[in-house]
């Protein structure tokens, strides 16, 4: 390809920093591609296309020789894998590395988590019965982030929509906070030409001042003791090592080191006496990205499960009233799941909820707007308790709860696509849960004759293949 146009005040900022090899790799190398396995849906290597080597900081992700058209590929819309850029792949190694002391349950903020790559990430990685909490500003991004994290399929897992001014009010609520937080971009000017196009000083500037206010705000949650990820996909000093600097200094924090082996390529922060991670083009098979982990000063404490008493099966107040909980809605969740999760009622929704945390998600509820919680099971209309997306993804999901039919790769792409499915003559009428290639894929309701397509009308398909 023809060699990119790099603006000339950046090529000389990296010229300053002694990196003059990344200009050239950013002006002429190409972005590779690469996905990362979803660790609990059992996906393996040999059912993604193009898989050619692994990536060596993720034991999950995967480079591939080309990028294929990840659309028309059922499986992933079943959640099976996540198509992300191979360096930001290093959250799952830095999560895992802060977790292998305690394993313990913790509750994680990712503030700025669309479209959810790193969240997912930190799921994979986080001990058993952890709580992942995913907040996205922007609206759009945020319907993205909830679609992401639905597929991906956690049952332990909230999505917030709004501004990180309002986690300054949930004080001492997070054990690990992920701030990928808005920046430059000069790390992706390879593969987004939008980056090279609004690249500026000024635009540096901006940024810095944005991740300092977003730090600050999520600072008050995070508990004495708990872990502060911050990473950026820019290159210049200001946003990184500078910030760093400054959230040590003026927050009090403690830099933290993270295992790396040596021959990953990883380059360590410039000037700052720091523990600083730099991925470089130049130097690695990736984009360009800055980690820096700090702690909390403090004596950390791991958080008290939910009373007991606040384990039962609650009910909820709906639009006309109080609204039960329908018995079939609890036969529809799996028993080794049945005494972990609460289930309640709001409106027309019936939701299940992981127990130890509905203190947590109570206090969400009184300061931003929740988008997802759990797993949301059903809608109830009139007489009827329809099984939503969510539950058909889910591992609550009971295997006896609805009749399957399994379908082909094309049936599949046209269930997808909203296209009404025929199933077999001997399909029993009522909801049923369609399976692609042994996984579940979404449920239709079987009218007889035909059979009514429930697969979410937003996440359609849209184009041809």
């Amino acid at each position: 390809m023809d060699r990119r146009i790099l603006p000339e005040i950046f090529l000389e900022k990296l010229k300053e920093m002694n990196l003059t090899q990344l200009g050239d790799a950013l002006a002429e190398g190409e972005p590779c591609v690469s996905v990362r396995l979803n660790v609990s849906k059992n996906v393996s290597a040999a059912e993604v296309p193009e898989i050619c080597a692994e990536v060596p900081w993720c034991r999950n992700g995967f480079y591939l020789d080309r990028r294929p058209r990840f659309t028309f590929d059922p499986l992933l819309h079943q959640g099976g894998y996540y198509v992300q850029e191979a360096s930001s792949m290093f959250h799952s190694h830095v999560v895992s590395q802060l977790c292998k002391d305690s394993g313990l349950p913790l509750r994680v903020l990712d503030s700025c988590a669309a479209p959810g790559g790193k969240t997912t990430a930190a799921i994979d990685s986080l001990p058993e019965g952890s709580l992942t909490v995913a907040n996205e500003y922007v609206p759009s991004r945020a319907a993205v982030l909830r679609e992401n994290l639905i597929k991906w399929s956690s049952p332990f897992t909230v999505v917030t929509r709004g501004d990180t001014a309002a986690f300054r009010r949930l004080k001492n609520s997070f054990d690990m906070i992920i701030a990928d937080v808005p920046c430059s971009g000069e790390g992706m000017m390879r593969k987004d030409p939008e980056a090279i196009a609004q690249w500026s000083e000024g635009l540096v500037s901006e940024c810095a001042e944005r991740q300092w206010m977003i730090i600050s705000n999520l600072w008050p949650s995070l508990k004495p003791g708990g872990f502060l990820i911050y990473s950026t996909c820019t290159f210049n000093r200001l946003e990184n090592e500078e910030m760093v600097s400054r959230i040590i200094e003026e927050l009090g924090a403690e830099s933290v080191a993270v295992d790396v082996d040596p021959e990953w390529g990883i380059a360590p922060g410039i000037s700052t006496p720091h523990h600083c991670y730099r991925f470089m083009p130049d130097r690695l098979k990736g984009e360009g990205l800055f980690v820096a982990v700090v702690r909390k000063k403090g004596e950390w404490k791991p958080f008290s499960p939910d009373s007991p008493a606040r384990h039962q099966k609650a009910k909820g107040k709906g639009k006309s009233g109080r609204t039960q909980i329908p018995k079939e809605a609890s036969g529809w969740i799996d028993s080794l799941w049945a005494e972990k999760v609460t289930l309640y009622a709001e409106n027309d929704r019936i939701s299940a909820f992981p127990a130890a945390h509905m203190d947590l998600l109570g206090k969400l509820k009184g300061e931003i707007d929740v988008i997802h919680e759990g797993i949301p099971l059903a809608t109830v209309k009139g007489r009827d308790l329809i099984p939503s997306q969510p539950l058909a993804l889910s591992p609550l999901l009971s295997q006896s709860a609805f009749p399957t039919a399994d379908i082909s790769r094309d049936e599949a792409l046209a269930y997808l696509s909203g296209d009404a499915v025929t199933l077999p003559d001997d399909t029993p009428c009522g909801f049923v849960l369609l399976r692609y290639s042994g996984r579940p894929l979404g449920f239709v309701k079987n009218l007889g004759r035909r059979s009514n397509n429930l697969y979410p009308a937003p996440w359609r398909i849209k184009s041809k293949l």
